[in-house]
């Protein structure tokens, strides 16, 4: 890629210090290949070191800090990124692709975040425990306390570059634990944005460091013993591998998935198409929660499909910065391949294209598959793309086993009226959230999030992200005599 000499490169945060190094990183803008985004740098070895080392020094501050304090500093960078949501949410849409409509949704995300991140910082607690549940313990009571755990290795990833940082960030900051934080390097330039918010908030000298690295410089945080815990959210191969060589520090994995939808018989069609089609191909499905599997009951497969290959059709692709832009390019030449082979292959195993299936450049059109065996890769893995397979189900009871038939278990929506289907499928869908009425891909930041079998361990949100960010200790008391 050309670079123009007027690019000049973001320095990038270390402890508390604006600082460049020899390797500067170009960042592409993904509907413009001949106009980069922007340009910043990738942090040396010795610079991972002072971040680390720093995280660690750090940490005898902000296990100490108050909780008004803490609540404070994320005030201020709530606040911050509210004041610049323009600004932060145009450069999304340029190094992201994400259409500008989204990226300020995602702008608005963050500042609820942090402030609820300030909010539950002013609220960990614990309780008191009565111990006397026998005569030896007569006189004892007990009460509970958490406590930070130390410094914590975050990992990003590019599809929300800003609002899933935030939850690795508002937590740690809540809880007193210092961060060290790697965003994508597809999109750095959105985080060191905010760092520059991060530098004005008055958290210590090494509480947080925003490092764009190579994936071998930032491979070494999974095994460093310096950190407590490993917060990364990404592909499941990575994520697998990563708490495989993370020894014993705690490791918390958000890993995507292929997210099933039911749209039962007697669901609102109306408010269920609008939903479908917006969870299913917003950010051209870059989402860990879009919408790849449809089952639909077999008494209303015709009008739905008709309706929703229909809707599909119109959404507008376009420059992501147009606010009628429904759909902007994907994130790479390499996604656009990866499912361009991902629909031929479902097609030579029999599936039919409703619609889209061909690429355009770098922009992939709505897709709908029908008659796809569950053995296709678009049916089985995480296809992260604008493509949704559909099939019948003749009862509700086949409609969970289709959902559940998947190696993932995130989060799956299920549209219906009847009190019993939302019940039942409470109880029998093997996922981290069941959304009844609403797609998978509804997520609001203070609920618990993540998933169950290949979709990870552990929960986002920021109270139970706490939760992983510290120790629970008991203090027992005696009366005397």
């Amino acid at each position: 890629m050309a670079v123009p000499s007027s690019t000049v490169p973001h320095p990038i945060y270390l402890a508390g210090r604006w600082v460049e190094s020899p390797d500067r990183l170009i960042v592409a803008n993904p509907a413009r290949s001949d106009e980069p985004a922007g340009a910043t740098y990738l942090a040396t070895p010795q610079q991972y070191e002072e971040a680390v080392a720093a995280a660690v020094a750090a940490f005898e501050q902000t296990r100490r800090l108050p909780a008004y304090e803490r609540g404070t500093a994320l005030r201020k960078i709530s606040a911050g990124i509210a004041e610049r949501r323009e600004e932060i949410g145009r450069l999304i849409a340029n190094e992201s692709g994400k259409p500008i409509r989204d990226s300020l949704t995602e702008v608005d995300r963050a500042v609820l975040t942090f402030r609820i991140g300030a909010e539950e910082a002013e609220r960990i607690g614990g309780e008191v425990i009565p111990l006397d549940l026998n005569p030896a313990s007569r006189g004892r009571t007990g009460i509970t306390r958490r406590f930070p755990i130390g410094p914590i290795a975050a990992i990003s990833p590019f599809n929300f570059p800003l609002n899933l940082a935030a939850h690795k960030l508002a937590p740690a900051i809540a809880s007193g634990n210092p961060i060290v934080l790697k965003p994508p390097t597809k999109d750095p330039l959105t985080m060191l944005r905010v760092a520059e918010i991060v530098a004005t908030a008055g958290l210590p000298e090494g509480a947080v460091s925003i490092l764009p690295m190579t994936r071998e410089t930032g491979d070494r945080m999974v095994s460093d013993d310096r950190f407590r815990l490993l917060t990364f959210t990404g592909s499941p191969a990575v994520g697998w591998e990563m708490k495989s060589r993370a020894g014993r520090k705690k490791v918390v994995l958000e890993l995507g998935g292929n997210a099933g939808v039911i749209v039962d018989k007697p669901a609102d069609l109306d408010w269920a198409l609008g939903r479908i089609l917006a969870g299913a191909f917003s950010y051209a499905g870059q989402v860990c929660i879009s919408v790849q599997r449809l089952f639909v009951h077999e008494a209303i497969w015709d009008e739905f499909m008709e309706r929703f290959v229909d809707g599909a059709r119109k959404l507008r692709l376009g420059d992501p910065l147009d606010p009628t832009t429904d759909i902007g390019p994907m994130v790479d030449a390499a996604a656009v391949a990866r499912t361009q082979a991902w629909v031929a292959e479902a097609l030579s195993m029999g599936g039919r294209i409703l619609t889209g299936g061909i690429a355009d450049g770098s922009y992939f059109p709505p897709t709908v598959l029908a008659d796809t065996p569950r053995e296709a890769r678009v049916c089985r893995d995480e296809a992260f793309a604008p493509v949704v397979v559909a099939e019948p189900f003749d009862d509700f009871g086949s409609a969970i086993r289709g959902v559940n038939d998947s190696r993932f278990g995130l989060q799956a929506g299920v549209f219906t009226n009847d009190l019993a289907h939302a019940w039942s499928s409470f109880e029998a869908l093997e996922v981290g959230g069941v959304i009844v009425n609403d797609v998978p891909t509804y997520r609001i930041d203070h609920m618990p999030y993540g998933g169950s079998k290949d979709s990870g361990q552990g929960r986002e949100g920021v109270r139970y992200a706490i939760e992983d960010m510290t120790e629970l200790r008991i203090m027992v008391l005696s009366s005397a005599g």
